[in-house]
């Protein structure tokens, strides 16, 4: 094999490189010939039957995560948090390159960037030749949004769910380029996926250029029914951009069944790996079309090349993914999700129980994050805005040392709530209680 690995990751295909033979590479995954680089030290191994992968809650939490005992913290959906053996991976891949820089960057680096991308994308599910790792959602966003070829007469569609940063980049290039924005928004509490699937149905217009959804809204948490929308921007032929920003790790992605033309996914929040590290899927039909924001050395070589270098910069981030994708195949997908589903129902029971109080949406529309709604009586005759909401999460923050965010939706105060595999009830546990001495306060 050693021979057949020299052809397959040492060959020149753009800029000085040695190894940028990108497209090649990717095509031997394909074809069912792909040959991996070895890598430069042992990766952990996790192995759920001899006993050395904690259970789930603080056990988990202590070995796994760098997370400071003293702070109560539900807020994964805002940054996520590293998976520690990552972090450390990706810092011995930054002292293994200052060893000899030129090697790693010029015969190493786009390789080992391939086999992270086939592990990825075998993941997901799909190709690895319709994924190109990113730094994040934001920049899968614009790369896609401004690629498209929108004029004056054409609409964007989008939920008022939609994420805030998303909807500055929407309005900005429709208004540059004279296109119409449709924004449509729904009605809280939400009854369930039917009233969602019944607005995009009454509002979406046949012509629509471009249709924009949250597979998890940001702010209110609910997972939309991609497989019922994505129908209906079928048959009113616009395409359909998703960010799955929350998606990843919660969520069972199979991309090349969704049908959606344009996903994307932060590998950072709920998958747990250091920060950096996003992938965008674009439908093959469409990858000619599509405009990288940075022009660099790949540029005309390939959808997988235009992407791969963005330029020097700290891509350990990336390379770190395999032992991100290591620690989830070993604990187990489904184990994984068993505890935030399991923990998350009991969550919802305690809270709601305690304060007298409801969801955004049923139970069954939330994956790993949920709204539960503040008791009134905390809020007394004040108006339920973002400027209370700010207030009392900043109060659980400094007097409780709880980090959880409030969110002001349709005229109510609710918790945004996180669970991860380091979270256990006692925490909520915790939140219920301070919510409780607030409202005697």
């Amino acid at each position: 094999g050693g021979e057949s690995e020299k052809v397959t990751s040492a060959r020149r295909d753009f800029g000085s490189f040695h190894s940028s033979n990108v497209q090649e590479l990717i095509g031997t995954i394909k074809a069912g010939v792909y040959i991996p680089p070895s890598l430069p030290f042992e990766l952990p191994k996790f192995h759920s039957d001899h006993g050395n992968i904690p259970s789930f809650g603080q056990e988990m939490r202590k070995k796994h995560f760098l997370l400071e005992e003293e702070t109560t913290f539900m807020n994964h959906g805002a940054f996520g948090c590293a998976l520690k053996d990552a972090l450390h991976v990706s810092q011995k891949w930054q002292l293994y390159i200052e060893r000899q820089p030129l090697r790693f960057f010029d015969r190493e680096l786009l390789p080992h960037l391939v086999f992270v991308t086939k592990r990825l994308a075998e993941f997901v599910g799909c190709s690895a030749t319709d994924l190109v790792l990113v730094p994040n959602v934001t920049m899968a966003m614009n790369i896609i949004v401004r690629s498209q070829d929108l004029k004056a007469g054409d609409t964007v569609f989008m939920l008022g769910e939609t994420y805030g940063a998303v909807k500055k980049l929407l309005r900005q290039v429709c208004e540059e380029q004279g296109a119409t924005l449709q924004e449509e928004c729904l009605e809280y509490p939400l009854t369930g996926p039917g009233q969602i699937i019944k607005k995009v149905e009454e509002t979406l217009r046949p012509g629509t250029r471009l249709a924009v959804f949250d597979h998890i809204p940001s702010k209110s948490v609910f997972i939309n029914p991609l497989e019922e929308i994505i129908g209906i921007c079928r048959q009113r032929g616009a395409k359909v951009l998703i960010d799955g920003a929350h998606a990843l790790g919660v969520l069972d992605l199979n991309l090349s069944s969704l049908d959606a033309d344009y996903y994307t996914s932060n590998c950072h929040k709920w998958f747990c790996s250091p920060k950096g590290c996003a992938f965008m899927f674009i439908k093959p039909e469409l990858q000619h079309s599509l405009r990288p924001l940075i022009i660099s050395h790949g540029y005309g070589f390939g959808f997988n090349s235009e992407y791969i270098w963005t330029g020097l910069k700290d891509y350990t981030a990336m390379l770190a993914l395999h032992t991100v994708l290591d620690f989830w195949e070993s604990v187990g997908v489904q184990r994984i999700r068993g505890y935030i589903k399991g923990l998350m129902t009991q969550a919802v029971d305690l809270l709601v129980g305690r304060w007298k109080t409801g969801l955004l949406a049923p139970t069954e529309m939330f994956g790993s994050m949920v709204c539960v709604r503040l008791p009134e009586s905390l809020r007394g005759d004040r108006a339920a805005n973002y400027e209370l909401a700010e207030t009392i999460q900043n109060a659980l923050y400094s007097r409780y040392n709880i980090e959880v965010p409030v969110k002001a939706l349709g005229g109510s105060l609710y918790v945004r709530v996180s669970v991860h595999i380091y979270n256990e009830l006692e925490q909520y546990q915790k939140l219920a209680d301070a919510v409780e001495e607030m409202m005697f306060k």
